[in-house]
């Protein structure tokens, strides 16, 4: 069954490495993740009312390597690329799916 999780992350810009620790992620894991310009809500709302803004800034991610316990839990490390002249603030919503069932190796 697939899980996921949503991080904000603030002032953006460029490329950054990132890791998220999260339990349900182990070094067999296969994770997807995505990423978006949000706006902090104003007013009444939490972290769930927050939606993505798709405006003019190429945000994306790549790189992504999941990987085992490091002291606790498992996570996945990837780099973060927002290419505009100033930061900006990114969501970023990583999803685990099952483990991966085979690998195959071609020389």
């Amino acid at each position: 069954m697939a899980r996921s999780i949503r991080v904000f992350y603030s002032n953006e810009q460029g490329v950054s490495r990132k890791n998220f620790n999260w339990t349900p992620i182990n070094k067999k894991s296969a994770v997807l993740i995505t990423a978006a310009e949000f706006f902090w809500p104003g007013g009444l709302g939490g972290l769930e009312d927050i939606r993505p803004h798709l405006g003019a800034a190429n945000i994306w991610v790549s790189n992504i390597g999941v990987h085992g316990p490091e002291g606790g839990s498992g996570g996945v490390e990837f780099l973060l690329h927002v290419d505009w002249p100033t930061p900006l603030n990114v969501m970023v919503t990583i999803t685990v799916l099952d483990d991966i069932e085979q690998y195959h190796r071609t020389d």
